[in-house]
C-alpha cells in the first residue's frame, strides 16, 4: 500500500486500532456474555434493548478513541521526529475515525449475533464470542485502515476538503450516540465509568505502535509478525478474563471476593492449582505453540516462497509468544480480582488493559527476538 510508504505515521496507528477490538468489541463481548450467562438476555425485549444500547455506546467510544489515537500518533511523531504535516494529520484522523467506527459497528453486530446464537445452542458465549470478536477485529481493522487511508490519500490532491468534513461530521454525531446510550439502562453507568480503561489502553497501544515504528527501521518484516503475536495473545487472555468475570458475577456480590480468594497469588497457583482458572490457563497455554507454528510457517511460505524458517528463529519466536501469554494469563487473574474487590465491573475494565499490555509485551518481545537472531547471525532472519 503506497499510503503506508508516503505517510509512515499510519504504522503507529496499527496497534492502537487493532487494540480497539480489546478496548471495545471484546469488552462488549464480555459484557453481553456475562448477561447471557446470568439469563438476562432470555427475554427478547430486554435482549434487543441491551444490544442496541451497547452498540450505541461502542459507536460513541469508537469515534472518540479513534480520533484520540490519531492525535496521539501525530504528537508522538512531532516530538520524536520533529516533523508535522497538516495534510498527514487530517488523513490520519479521518482514516482512524472511519476505520474504528465501521469496524466497531460490524464487529459489534457480529458479536451480538454470536452470543444470541450461542445461548440458543447452550454454548458458553465466553468461549466463543471474545475470540471471534478478536480474530475478525484484526483483519477487519487492517483491511479497513488500508483501504480507507488509500482512498483518502488518492482523493486528497483534488479534494482536500474531504478529510476535514469527515472529521467534523463524526464529531457532530457524538452527542446523538451519547444521548441514546445515556437513556439506556444497560449502558447508562458504563457511559460515565468506561472511558478510563479505554483511553489508557489506547495510550499504551499507541506507545507500542511507536516502538514498532522504531523497530521497523531495522527489521522491516517485523510488522508481519506483530498482528499475529499480539492477536493470539489478546484472543487467549480475553477468554480467561471473560470466564473469570462471569464466574465472579454468578457467585458473588460486586466488591466481595470468594471465600479464601486472594488478589495476588503466586504464578504457580495461577497455572497449577486445582481451581478452574488454573485449568483454563493450562488449556490456553497448550494452544499457543501449535497456533503460532501454523502462523509462522504460513507467513514464511507466502513471504519467502519457502516453508522452512530456521529452527533458531521458530524456537525463539515461540519462546517469546509463550512468555507473553503466560504473563497475560497471570495478570488476567490479578487485574480481574482487583477490579472486583474495588467495586469495578471487570467486564468493562479488564480486557482493555490486558490487550493493551499484550500489544506492548508482544512488540517488545518480538523486537528482542529479532535482535537476538540478528546478533547470533542467523542467515534466515526475516529483514
Amino acid at each position: 500500500w503506497e499510503v503506508f510508504i508516503k505517510v509512515p505515521e499510519i504504522i503507529i496507528l496499527v496497534p492502537s486500532l487493532l487494540g480497539l477490538k480489546g478496548n471495545l468489541e471484546m469488552t462488549l463481548a464480555s459484557r453481553l456474555s456475562t448477561e447471557a450467562n446470568l439469563g438476562h438476555m432470555d427475554d427478547s425485549k430486554e435482549q434487543w434493548s441491551m444490544i442496541i444500547g451497547n452498540l450505541t455506546l461502542v459507536q460513541c467510544q469508537a469515534i472518540v478513541v479513534g480520533l484520540l489515537s490519531a492525535v496521539v500518533a501525530v504528537v508522538m511523531v512531532a516530538i520524536t521526529q520533529q516533523e508535522f504535516s497538516l495534510s498527514h494529520t487530517l488523513l490520519l484522523c479521518s482514516s482512524s475515525i472511519i476505520t474504528s467506527s465501521i469496524a466497531s459497528l460490524l464487529l459489534g453486530c457480529i458479536t451480538a449475533a454470536v452470543i444470541v446464537v450461542s445461548r440458543c445452542f447452550k454454548i458458553n458465549p465466553d468461549n466463543v464470542a471474545t475470540p471471534i470478536a478478536a480474530s475478525l477485529g484484526d483483519i477487519t481493522s487492517l483491511a479497513l485502515l488500508s483501504w480507507v487511508a488509500s482512498m483518502l490519500y488518492n482523493a486528497n490532491e483534488k479534494f482536500s476538503w474531504i478529510a476535514p468534513i469527515i472529521i467534523g461530521c463524526y464529531i457532530l454525531a457524538i452527542p446523538f450516540w451519547v444521548f441514546i446510550a445515556k437513556k439506556n439502562k444497560y449502558t447508562h453507568s458504563v457511559l460515565y465509568t468506561g472511558w478510563t480503561p479505554v483511553i489508557l489502553a489506547m495510550l499504551i497501544s499507541t506507545l507500542a505502535g511507536l516502538i514498532l515504528d522504531i523497530l521497523m527501521a531495522k527489521f522491516k518484516d517485523l510488522a508481519v509478525y506483530q498482528p499475529v503475536i499480539n492477536g493470539v495473545g489478546g484472543n487467549l487472555v480475553s477468554v480467561q478474563a471473560s470466564r473469570l468475570s462471569t464466574e465472579l458475577h454468578k457467585n458473588n456480590e460486586l466488591g466481595t471476593l470468594p471465600p479464601a480468594a486472594r488478589i495476588c497469588i503466586s504464578p504457580l497457583d495461577a497455572f497449577f492449582s486445582k481451581q478452574q482458572y488454573a485449568v483454563t490457563a493450562q488449556v490456553l497455554m497448550l494452544i499457543v505453540v501449535p497456533g503460532h507454528v501454523i502462523f509462522v510457517y504460513t507467513i514464511r511460505f507466502f513471504k519467502e516462497g519457502s516453508a522452512s524458517p530456521s529452527t533458531l528463529f521458530v524456537s525463539s519466536y515461540l519462546t517469546a509468544a509463550l512468555v507473553q501469554v503466560a504473563i497475560l494469563l497471570y495478570l488476567a487473574y490479578v487485574i480481574t480480582y482487583y477490579f472486583w474487590s474495588q467495586n469495578v465491573d471487570p467486564d468493562n475494565s479488564t480486557i482493555p488493559y490486558l490487550t493493551a499490555l499484550g500489544d506492548f509485551l508482544g512488540v517488545m518481545l518480538l523486537g528482542m527476538t529479532f535482535e537476538f537472531i540478528y546478533l547470533v547471525g542467523d542467515k534466515q532472519l526475516p529483514t
